[in-house]
């Protein structure tokens, strides 16, 4: 049988295929489709010519509900509140987000306020009826909302996370006034305490609801008239797994779902290389994506935006920069360069595309370059056009009284400095060195940029994993289910015992345990795993902490803690610790992917394709080109060396020696290092 993973990208769609009996991979490529996304899936899935019998599941990776909330054509959204609270989502927390600017305004608020109808209900922060529900004020609302042609519905009420009873009754009062109109609940979306964060990312989840369901019905559509009955699964901002009916419901919950495939896959390979800390690196044609990886586990925040709106689902700790291969160059009022944000996407896409392209990307300056010019067409029908780089490069280098190949370098530069600032914000700005960590560099850019990447950091070590063009799909077949279900109840440890945090945190398990078991999983592959936000009393915000699932005193908590805070800090404090959020998360144990190891016999000639002139630091080199499949197991090099394969490049400058290993992982190392 075969499962596939496809992550869905901003220029590529990248497709997987795994052969279950033989643990053979195959990777596919293919332009995404921006009116459709579900066709670029398609289509992928039809190049991988397999029988639709014998595919036994689909693992997905989307940037839906991403997409719609950043492009702001999400769904015309309503909103019930408690009395007195209408202006929660409009005025936010009130900072400033740009401080030196004189002249900034606040950011449009996902609803308009004329959409967020009161009602009267409150709740004590204990949960106890202050103001009974007046059901005849949420039918009321039900009727304006309906006369302002609302298309999903949000219901945030006070103090909600501590007893849900009034927004679920408004819930059935919802349902048979509007009968079929999607529909989120505070108290399910985001059980936990600041109305504005829980308000926020409830309205998110309502605001890309209806774009999210349409495409996955529509995939899934595509699918069974394919004749393809395998599960779908999408892939989760929190490294798990979910049905992709209950990702419909809560799609707030896939903000980062594609860049999570990576690096669930890179601490998978990681483990097979023993190589506890890394740093992800993975640069695709739109953004760059960089997460830090400590004895083989990443952080999970709480802390998440999507653009300029609070998205406080779990997730991977990952930074975003835009930087990628399809960044546009480009000369601000004052004639500096800049590169990205603004990326050629996929249509038209970079000049040398040959789609109509016209302005110049970091894939044009690298054409210049000679560092990417492969024979083989991208995505199996893209051929490069390498006049039209040349003079998209040229243009730019004109207004600058550059050449093509200065004004080249100097854009490939400014993308690096981009996205080496990124690593840093993970890294040195958190008291860690990268020095100490391995570089794992994929994405269909990642390997063209990394070594230099690893020189501006100081980086001894550079991982580029077998496939990096599709790393992120191949993650998507490694990844288990995870489930994260949370609650908040303010306690403090020095007030409380082991079997009253269990009371708390029974009902969370049977919660989790009961999703994984509906998604088929028996006793033998489910795994309950405990966090718990936690601060010293009197601080304002808290740290996620993981505790072991049968602790016996609440000190071990607070020991916890304490490891966790100084870990994070570089300080410790003798203060009472309190617990504001319990957090169970159930995870059901995918079946083990690993990469298939591999020999390959020849020499280093049988694997060189050409020699051309490529430029490093200004200077031209006659560079040898390799094909990567027919590299030697076991062999190593020196550069300067590009090698080529199916998605990616990856560049050996000038004082960087490569080496391959039984599992097709490239190393790349600074010599002397």
């Amino acid at each position: 049988m075969i499962t596939i993973g496809v992550d869905v990208g901003g220029t590529f769609t990248d497709l997987v295929l795994r052969n279950e009996a033989s643990g053979n991979l195959r990777t596919f490529k293919t332009p995404s489709t921006p009116g459709d996304l579900a066709q670029g899936v398609m289509t992928a899935i039809r190049l991988t010519d397999i029988p639709s019998a014998e595919i036994a599941g689909i693992t997905h990776g989307m940037t839906v509900a991403t997409n719609t909330a950043l492009e702001m054509n999400g769904a015309r959204l309503g909103v019930i509140t408690t009395r007195g609270f209408r202006d929660v989502l409009v005025v936010g927390r009130g900072n400033r987000t740009k401080l030196y600017d004189i002249k900034a305004v606040r950011p449009p608020a996902l609803v308009p306020r004329s959409r967020i109808l009161e009602v009267d209900e409150r709740l004590t922060a204990t949960g106890d009826t202050h103001t009974r529900l007046d059901e005849d004020d949420v039918r009321s609302a039900c009727d304006k909302l309906k006369s302002m042609q609302v298309e999903a519905v949000a219901i945030c009420f006070l103090h909600s996370y501590v007893n849900a009873a009034h927004e679920q009754r408004a819930a059935e009062i919802v349902r048979e006034a509007l009968p079929g109109l999607p529909l989120s609940l505070s108290s399910e979306i985001l059980p936990e305490y600041r109305e504005f964060e829980r308000f926020s990312t409830t309205a998110l989840n309502a605001y890309v609801g209806p774009k999210v369901a349409g495409y996955l019905n529509k995939l899934s559509d595509d699918l069974t008239a394919e004749g393809i009955a395998a599960p779908l699964r999408i892939m989760g901002s929190n490294g798990g797994t979910w049905r992709a009916a209950a990702m419909a419901a809560e799609p707030v919950n896939s903000m980062l779902s594609g860049p999570a495939g990576g690096v669930t896959a890179s601490i998978g390979v990681a483990r097979l290389l023993d190589l506890p800390n890394i740093i992800t690196y993975d640069m695709g044609g739109t953004s760059t994506d960089a997460c830090l990886v400590r004895n083989f586990a990443h952080d999970m925040t709480m802390e998440g935006h999507v653009g300029m709106w609070p998205n406080r689902a779990p997730q991977i700790e990952i930074k975003t920069v835009g930087a990628g291969g399809g960044s546009i160059a480009y000369l601000d009022t004052g004639k500096f360069l800049n590169v990205g944000p603004r990326s050629a996407g996929a249509q038209p896409g970079p000049a040398c595309y040959g789609r109509g392209g016209t302005e110049p990307t970091v894939t044009d300056a690298n054409v210049v370059l000679g560092r990417f010019q492969p024979d083989q067409a991208l995505g199996g029908e893209i051929t490069l056009d390498t006049a039209a780089a040349e003079a998209a490069v040229t243009r730019l280098g004109e207004e600058l009284d550059l050449s093509p190949e200065r004004m080249a370098e100097g854009i490939v530069r400014l993308a690096v400095s981009r996205m080496t600032a990124t690593v840093k914000e993970i890294s040195v700005m958190r008291g860690l060195d990268p020095r100490d960590f391995t570089l794992f560099a994929y994405g269909g850019a990642g390997p063209l940029h990394a070594t230099a990447i690893a020189e501006e950091l100081g980086m001894r070590q550079i991982v580029i994993p077998a496939m990096p063009g599709a790393f992120s799909a191949y993650g998507l077949l490694t990844a288990d289910t995870r489930y994260d279900v949370t609650r908040t109840r303010l306690t403090r440890l020095d007030q409380t015992d082991r079997a009253a945090l269990e009371e708390i945190l029974a009902p969370l398990r049977a919660h989790a345990e009961e999703r994984l078991r509906a998604d088929g999983f028996e006793e033998d592959r489910i795994r309950l795993e405990i966090s718990l936000d936690m601060r010293y009393v009197g601080q304002a915000f808290e740290l996620a902490t993981s505790v072991p699932s049968d602790f016996h005193t609440t000190e071990e908590i607070a020991e916890a803690f304490r490891g966790a805070y100084e870990e994070r800090y570089g300080q410790l404090d003798d203060g009472p610790v309190e617990i504001v959020s319990f957090r169970v998360i159930g995870i059901g144990a995918a079946n083990r992917t690993d990469l298939p190891s591999r020999t390959v016999e020849g020499t280093l000639d049988d694997a060189r394709l050409a020699t051309r002139p490529v430029i490093f630091e200004g200077e031209t080199h006659d560079t040898p080109i390799f094909q990567r499949d027919r590299l030697p197991t076991g062999v190593s090099f020196n550069g300067p060396a590009i090698i080529e394969e199916d998605g990616a490049t990856t560049v050996v400058p000038p004082g960087f020696a490569a080496g391959t290993d039984s599992y097709g992982v490239l190393t790349l190392t600074k010599e002397g290092a």
